[in-house]
C-alpha cells in the first residue's frame, strides 16, 4: 500500500505548471487560460480580403464565416472553448491577445498558419 500512495502522490505535483512558462511575460489582455473562439479560414489571401471587407461593412462575423470560411462554416466559424496549447501557435498568439467581443461588433485579428489565412474573434475568456 505505501508504494502506491507515494508514486501517485509524486506524479500529481509534476505536470501542473508546465505550460505557463512559454506564454508569460507578454503584455496582452488579462491572461486567460481558455477562450471561446470563432474563425474564418480562407485558403486564398484574396478571399480573406473579401471576408474582411464584409466585416468592415458591418456584416455579422458568423454570417461572414458561413459565406467565406472553409472550416466550421455551418457553425458560423465557432471552434468553441480552447485552452492554451490546443491551437496552432500562430493562431493562438493572435487569439489569446484579443478582447472578447460579439459577432455583431467583433474585434478580430488575423493569422496565417499551414491551413491558410484566419480571421479570428473571441467571444469569451476565462
Amino acid at each position: 500500500k505505501k508504494k502506491d500512495d507515494s508514486s501517485s502522490g509524486g506524479a500529481k505535483g509534476r505536470g501542473k505548471g508546465g505550460g505557463d512558462a512559454s506564454g508569460g511575460g507578454k503584455g496582452t489582455v488579462k491572461g486567460a487560460q481558455s477562450i471561446n473562439v470563432r474563425h474564418i479560414l480562407c485558403e486564398k489571401h484574396s478571399k480573406k480580403e473579401e471576408a474582411l471587407a464584409k466585416l468592415r461593412e458591418g456584416v455579422k462575423f458568423d454570417e461572414v464565416a458561413k459565406e467565406f470560411s472553409e472550416d466550421k462554416a455551418r457553425q458560423g466559424g465557432a471552434l468553441g472553448w480552447k485552452t492554451k496549447g490546443a491551437l496552432e501557435p500562430e493562431f493562438e498568439e493572435v487569439a489569446f491577445a484579443l478582447e472578447a467581443s460579439t459577432t455583431t461588433s467583433p474585434k478580430y485579428g488575423e493569422a496565417k498558419t499551414a491551413h491558410g489565412y484566419h480571421i479570428i474573434m473571441v467571444e469569451g475568456r476565462k
